[in-house]
């Protein structure tokens, strides 16, 4: 399969990979996918949980993504398609788990700062994303992502 093509939302597995359809928008799915993210985190960061409560989440969610990713790649004999976005979601996930406060320009810092990670790929991202071919590699990288531009985020927290 071209890796332009994408498979039809009907199916369970695709939906969830390109986060809710997000991974299909033009131009950039990447940041399709982290923007369709920020609803999400912003809602959940209004009730104010203990961050360690979403750690068992974004682990499952992750080693599940991992698995479906490697099953969908193989089956469409594909590595890496641009709408599988659900790495976006969980590297930005990952990043959140750092914010200081819930309020949008703190989210939006660490937007950007994700994409910006996300984007250059500072090791052990690049070689999770050249080097691993399994599902794991398509996922992970962007984990690793979301925890540079966290530790950062930490740094500019300290100044606003």
């Amino acid at each position: 399969m071209n890796q332009d093509k994408r498979p039809t939302l009907k199916r369970l597995d695709i939906l969830f990979l390109s986060f809710f359809g997000s991974g299909y928008l033009p131009k950039a799915p990447g940041t399709w996918g982290t923007l369709a993210t920020l609803p999400f985190l912003y809602g959940l960061g209004l009730l104010h949980p203990p961050f360690f409560l979403f750690i068992p989440f974004i682990f499952i969610t992750t080693v599940i993504a991992c698995f479906i990713t490697e099953t969908v790649q193989k089956e469409l004999h594909l590595h890496d398609p641009q709408w599988i976005v659900i790495d976006e979601f969980l590297g930005m996930s990952t990043a959140w788990l750092f914010i200081q406060t819930h309020n949008l320009l703190h989210l939006v810092i660490l937007f950007i700062l994700f994409r910006v990670f996300d984007i250059i790929k500072i090791w052990p991202a690049s070689f999770f994303d050249q080097k691993i071919e399994h599902g794991a590699g398509t996922i992970l990288d962007d984990i690793v992502s979301g925890v540079y531009a966290g530790l950062v985020y930490l740094v500019i927290a300290r100044f606003i």
